[in-house]
């Protein structure tokens, strides 16, 4: 396949120290159907430190038998902790089991510790973390509690320096290829006629970037299937995860520009390029989970599949299948990523385009370069065009 060139406007990069965002707010569970019976419970005055937790259903006579611990987020973020609740409410209605989620009050590994302390003393026999913040607190976890299951999502489980990386057998590490998932949203966006895209992620991190590889690299090879003798892509980092009003008004600056549609990709930063998108009367591709009901500016959104493998975890500790002591990944071959065709607004855009091109992802023919070990972006990109695609970095 002759490759066509791909003209990539790198508007600037920022990496920030590791950090993440959200609030410690205290939420309150979503109505319930009518089966199960909402409960909050405050935590005692040992535990003052932490945030209530929310339950529904009944407890068991031993409590609460699934629990999730989220970031600093909540549950309704339509994002991670959505994701990974919505499985944890599936298996749970469907099974008869306990189930509840517990939130920090802070963004901290002590924190995070002493919330999951929090769920075991609870009842919890399985204990979801969603996010790479928990790799220290699940390293620390797992051999204090032999007998509790852990699910990782997004992490594999190390100590404070990195210098020891041990996933236990009552843990499973679940990883994501977001490069896969990026690679379909730039590949459908070219296909539905944009030509202008630009990619907002937040912080610098491993699953931020393979987002942003893998869309720069589908918008190419859509570009090359069609002919097209260029694509504009505008890539920049924030350096953080919240919705800013700075990132809005970046973002309606390549509005302005002319770019087309911004993937948002990070927390808060995609809520912020959907009200410069909403203002200018463009487009915007989600994140994580099928964010349309965010903004009617959403034409699609990457989706890494947070229930269907939380779903999938935990009906292997009940089927006596867990995947302890190693990282499973969920890729397009095991249909954990995708792109929510059922509530996408493409023009032209077909669920029979998505289909021949997730098939050939499923199947290899495809191949995403997904390397995110240069520190330095700027350099990280020059290398990424080198190897794929004939780009032109302008700073």
């Amino acid at each position: 396949m002759k490759k066509k060139l791909l003209s990539f406007v790198l508007a600037g990069c920022m990496i920030a120290s590791l950090t993440a965002c959200g609030s410690s707010s205290k939420t309150t569970e979503p109505t319930n159907d009518s089966s199960k019976t909402e409960t909050t419970e405050s935590t005692d005055a040992a535990t003052d430190t932490k945030e209530d937790a929310v339950a529904e259903g009944e407890a068991s006579a031993d409590g609460y038998e699934l629990a999730l611990v989220t970031d600093i987020g909540t549950i309704d973020d339509k994002s991670f902790n959505q994701g990974a609740w919505e499985g944890v409410v599936q298996y749970a209605k469907e099974s008869g089991k306990s189930y509840k989620y517990y939130q920090p009050a802070e963004k901290t590994t002590d924190s995070y510790v002493e919330t999951i302390d929090l769920a075991i003393e609870g009842g919890a026999k399985v204990v979801v973390c969603p996010g790479y913040l928990f790799e220290e607190a699940v390293f620390i976890s797992q051999d204090k509690y032999t007998d509790v299951k852990f699910i990782l999502l997004d992490g594999e489980p190390h100590n404070a320096d990195y210098s020891e990386y041990k996933t236990a057998d009552n843990t499973m590490a679940i990883l994501f290829q977001e490069d896969e998932a990026g690679f379909l949203a730039g590949y459908a966006a070219v296909k539905d006629g944009y030509t202008k895209l630009g990619f907002m992620g937040g912080m610098a991190v491993p699953a931020v970037i393979r987002f942003g590889y893998g869309f720069v690299q589908g918008a190419d090879y859509a570009a090359s299937e069609l002919g097209l003798d260029s694509v504009e892509i505008s890539y920049h980092y924030t350096g953080g995860f919240d919705a800013t009003p700075e990132v809005q008004t970046l973002a309606a600056s390549w509005y302005g520009a002319g770019t087309e549609v911004i993937f948002g990709c990070g927390g808060g930063v995609g809520n912020s390029v959907m009200a410069a998108a909403e203002a200018n009367g463009k487009a915007v591709i989600g994140v994580d989970v099928d964010q349309s009901p965010e903004s009617d500016t959403v034409i699609t959104s990457a989706m890494k599949k947070l229930s269907v493998s939380v779903y999938d975890g935990i009906k292997a500790v009940y089927d006596n299948a867990f995947q302890g002591g190693k990282t499973t990944t969920f890729t397009a071959a095991n249909d954990g990523v995708g792109l929510p065709m059922e509530t996408s607004k493409f023009k032209t855009f077909s669920s029979d385009d998505y289909d021949s091109v997730f098939a050939k992802l499923a199947g290899g023919e495809i191949k995403i370069n997904n390397d995110t070990k240069e520190s330095d972006t700027n350099a990280a990109v020059g290398a990424f065009g080198l190897k794929v695609a004939k780009v032109n970095v302008v700073q």
